[in-house]
Formats: structure tokens, C-alpha cells, sequence
């Protein structure tokens, strides 16, 4: 029974392909930069052009976020919880994520320390 609802480190001996959990970090803080520039040409009403690619780059940042964060999961690089933030959240607003990330590296310094 304690096994219930765990999700095995590998598959058949195999290791899982993950992101680390820095690199999540970063490629997160990349979404909400990306995120905050499009915001802030979406309240100026300027430079329209660029405003369609932060709005692709923010769409294609969440898909990609979404992806590698179920790996990361999977794998055991970040808990549930924070893959929520970034997945569910992240859509409307990457920045819980990125707080997340903060979060999650101040309460487990030792654990994120470990990862390569």
C-alpha cells in the first residue's frame, strides 16, 4: 500500500530522460520575461509585430513548460505541486511558476543542490 499512487524511478532499469531542476528555473524566469514584455506592449498598444511573437513565444513557452515539467515529474526533479503551478497556472500566469521554483529552492536547498 505505500507504493500506491508512486511513480517508479525508471521504467524496466532504464534512466528517464529529465530536464534538471535549474534548468527549469531558468527556462521558467524565460517565460515570465517573455510574459512581461508582452503585457507591457499589450497596455502601450505599441509595436504590433512584436507583440505576435512574445504571444507565440509565451504560447510555445507554455507547451514546452507543460512537457518538460511532466518529465521532471516523472522522473522525481520537482513535486507535484509545483508542476501544477507551471502547467495549470502557468497559461494565464508563468509567474507562479517561477515563484514556485524559488519556493520549492529555498525549502529543499539540499535535494536541488544534488541535481545535476
Amino acid at each position: 500500500m505505500s507504493g500506491l499512487g508512486r511513480i517508479p524511478a525508471s521504467v524496466s532499469g532504464r534512466r528517464r530522460i529529465s530536464p534538471s531542476f535549474r534548468t527549469l528555473k531558468w527556462l521558467s524566469f524565460a517565460h515570465s520575461a517573455i510574459y512581461i514584455g508582452l503585457i507591457t506592449l499589450w497596455v502601450s498598444d505599441t509595436a504590433p509585430g512584436v507583440k505576435t511573437i512574445l504571444g507565440w513565444g509565451h504560447g510555445w513557452g507554455w507547451i514546452l513548460m507543460c512537457v518538460l515539467c511532466v518529465l521532471a515529474l516523472r522522473a522525481r526533479v520537482i513535486p507535484l505541486w509545483l508542476a501544477v503551478c507551471v502547467a495549470v497556472i502557468g497559461a494565464v500566469g508563468p509567474f507562479v511558476g517561477s515563484i514556485g521554483f524559488v519556493v520549492e529552492e529555498r525549502r529543499h536547498p539540499e535535494r536541488i543542490a544534488r541535481t545535476p
